[in-house]
């Protein structure tokens, strides 16, 4: 085999600002790992104190629901929250007196509870084999899920001990209230299991790439204290924008995945450079010089496909885009300052202490042997190998033009828990009559509202109301700023029938009665109007999110590279892995062959939110690919090597980091997949193959094809792109 010639560069002749930024750093290396530690320190201090603010459940909405959801939140109807407790014999015979006893058992259990504000009496199931008990929540003068999550659990337990005595009846509890505590102590239990597992996972898969305990750790340190700071930092600016729940577990799983990467290109380069035999304060130079640039445009393309998720329209995509550029920026600039910093300190003491065995194999040759050959096989058939590559990925994107989403409901939560079981108990003893829309009205001034002529529209429009569908009574707000009307209808919540009904009161009904009140909006919410509207917000917004994310990132490579081509190659093969990433997904999760495989219960569906999101983290993280690649493949063709040649050696010279990388992250994602949520059963094994298909398939095969077609084209750039500055190493 021939050997792939020596491309290591010589000393910087112009110091680009990664340069400079190292070489300070490694000079006052003490000062650098000592401000890092106390940055961090004082972000995670700040964060605790201040706390983090999170959007309410009415600030989480999207479109016309969501802005009546706001209007409601701030209107203060009475509405506490509602538990139910079912009472049922377990052979479908007639309550009886026992059962009549045991339903006195929980009222009066329960009634001596200050959590609880009432309880109802008892209503009977059509068939006589159930009674259900309403208990009215006090939550006092806190609102919001938490607090009734909060109040509810004294109200299980006293359930619980009433179950216990009355062991031949089934005595359970469901509602809103415990229906969110347990999807709450779901989701805390899941990701604590994901982050105590994903850890170590991180670390074997870098002592295998390193071979030495110290080269492995300092990645995983960069990126743990990335992600400590940036959280921090999402605590503080809560506090003037509110951020969604889930925004911590965001920044962790991109955090890791950035942070370890940027550490790893720039370590594995610093420790290659000085097997060439530079001294450490030159390796750290070189490795700025590349990597270290690298890790800088490749931290501005990533910050830029995370501020695609501003345009989607949500509250909750807006506070994800926000966490997300925190941690990526954190992480570059970890990168760029504590990491050649801590290089210097440790200087060759980071090879130890070495692995046995791994520490003799690893880290002996900058090429890949496998990849080398690959490689060789793809550039000496571009064409061939081009065309196949893509036939493969289009043909496995193409389930996901049959793609259907939906928000996820009941159905999407492990039957493993007491509370969700019981829900489906109370469904079957006492079948809902169908999904409840909430029309609701408000002063656009903020006055009180004429409530006569709101009565008299709202009248009007009760009685053009289809037979099926029923009006409860006009309520108005205590200030009288704001009223609301329920229409039940006899359609289950989210279903087509449903969506006809909200649409034809939003269309027409609402419109041509209540519209005619002047000064006044109108707006209709509920389950089927809120899962209606965020699916379109998310079906309307992808294009959006994926024309700004596209563009942006053109022009970031495009000056990074001064080549318009690589950063078309770049887009272009990008949205072929996400393509086929979705086609996976479409197999996988809208078909019943993988249940018991991955252990979920398909919908038929794909989460509405997953497209949007997966699109722009993985246009994101693959962009760390790309970056690291193109350079080595630069690098390579300025020192004169032919283009073929350069491609050859530098997707051999990257795939080892790249391999590394991709095996972080995707050992990662699929600890994800399973949890036992299903939209993170969905993003983990959406993330995880789109991962494995871009550093394979995508950096490996189609990359250096399409470089070795294009030649020296592949440095392209129009004259009227020209005045770019030229890039330096």
């Amino acid at each position: 085999m021939t050997a792939l010639p020596d491309t290591a560069p010589p000393p910087p002749t112009r110091d680009g600002v990664a340069v400079r930024v190292a070489r300070w750093s490694a000079t006052h290396r003490w000062t650098v790992v000592g401000l890092w530690v106390l940055a961090v320190a004082l972000a995670v201090a700040l964060g605790g104190i201040t706390g983090t603010q999170t959007l309410t459940a009415a600030q989480s909405g999207s479109g016309e629901s969501g802005r009546a959801d706001v209007v409601l939140d701030g209107a203060g109807f009475p509405d506490p929250p509602t538990e139910q407790v079912l009472v049922q014999t377990r052979d479908g015979s007639a309550i009886g007196t026992e059962g009549t006893a045991a339903a006195a058992d929980v009222t009066a259990a329960v009634r001596e509870l200050d959590e609880v504000a009432a309880v109802g009496a008892p209503v009977a199931s059509a068939d006589g084999t159930a009674l259900l008990v309403p208990v009215t929540l006090d939550v006092g003068d806190r609102t919001g899920s938490a607090a009734a999550a909060d109040a509810v659990h004294p109200v299980l337990d006293a359930v619980a001990d009433v179950q216990a005595e009355h062991p031949e009846l089934r005595v359970v509890e469901s509602g809103g209230s415990s229906l969110d505590a347990v999807v709450g102590e779901q989701l805390e239990e899941d990701f604590l299991r994901a982050e105590l597992l994903s850890l170590p996972v991180t670390l074997v898969v870098l002592l295998v790439a390193f071979g030495a305990l110290f080269a492995a750790g300092v990645p995983l340190l960069l990126g743990l204290t990335a992600v400590g700071g940036a959280l921090g930092l999402v605590s503080l600016v809560s506090q003037l924008t509110p951020v969604d729940a889930s925004t911590s577990s965001v920044v962790l799983l991109i955090g890791m995945a950035v942070g370890v990467d940027y550490a790893l290109f720039y370590v594995r380069r610093a420790r290659e450079e000085r097997r060439h035999g530079a001294p450490t304060a030159l390796a750290v130079e070189l490795a700025a010089a590349t990597s270290g640039r690298a890790v800088l445009t490749s931290g501005l393309a990533v910050a830029v496909a995370m501020a695609g998720m501003y345009l989607a329209g949500s509250p909750v995509f807006t506070s994800f885009a926000t966490g997300t550029i925190l941690v990526v920026l954190v992480s570059v600039i970890g990168s760029l300052t504590v990491l050649p910093a801590t290089l210097a300190l440790l200087g060759r003491g980071i090879e130890r202490p070495r692995v046995p065995l791994l520490g003799r194999l690893v880290g002996r040759s900058d090429d890949s042997r496998v990849w080398s050959a690959v490689v060789r096989r793809v550039v000496s058939r571009p064409r061939a190998s081009l065309a196949v590559g893509v036939a493969t990925l289009l043909a496995v994107a193409a389930p996901a033009i049959g793609m259907a989403t939906s928000n996820p409901g009941i159905d999407a939560l492990s039957r493993d828990s007491g509370v969700v079981r019981a829900h489906d108990a109370i469904a079957t003893a006492f079948p809902q009559q169908g999904s409840t829309d909430q029309v609701v009205v408000w002063r656009t001034d903020g006055q009180r509202l004429d409530v006569p002529a709101v009565q008299d529209a709202t009248d009007e429009l009760v009685a053009r109301l289809p037979d099926a569908t029923a009006a409860g009574e006009l309520e108005v707000s205590p200030d009288g700023t704001v009223a609301r009307l329920s229409v039940a209808g006899d359609r289950a919540a989210g279903s087509d029938e449903a969506r006809a009904g909200l649409t034809q009161l939003r269309e027409d009904l609402v419109p041509t009665t209540l519209g005619s009140v002047s000064g006044t909006a109108t707006a209709v919410t509920g389950a089927t109007a809120g899962d209606a509207d965020f699916s379109d917000t998310m079906t309307q917004r992808l294009p959006i999110v994926i024309g700004f994310v596209l563009a942006l990132t053109v022009v970031v490579l495009t000056v990074a590279f001064r080549s318009l081509a690589v950063a078309l190659i770049a887009a272009v093969l990008t949205l072929l892995s996400v393509g086929a990433a979705y086609g996976v997904l479409v197999l996988v999760f809208q078909s019943t062959w993988a249940e018991g495989l991955l252990g979920f219960t398909s919908t038929g569906a794909i989460v509405s939110w997953i497209p949007l999101f997966l699109f722009v983290v993985l246009f994101g993280l693959s962009m760390d690919y790309h970056v690291f690649v193109v350079s080595r493949v630069r690098e390579a063709a300025r020192a004169g090597i032919p283009i073929r040649l350069a491609v050859t050696t530098g997707v051999s010279r990257s795939a080892g980091v790249v391999t590394s990388a991709a095996v972080v992250m995707v050992a990662v994602f699929s600890i994800f997949a399973t949890l036992s949520m299903l939209e993170f059963k969905q993003l983990g094994v959406g993330l995880a193959v789109a991962v494995l298909i871009d550093a394979t398939l995508v950096r490996g095969v189609l990359l250096p094809a399409a470089m070795a077609v294009l030649g020296e084209r592949t440095w392209w750039l129009p004259r009227w792109l020209g005045w770019l500055p030229a890039a330096s190493h």
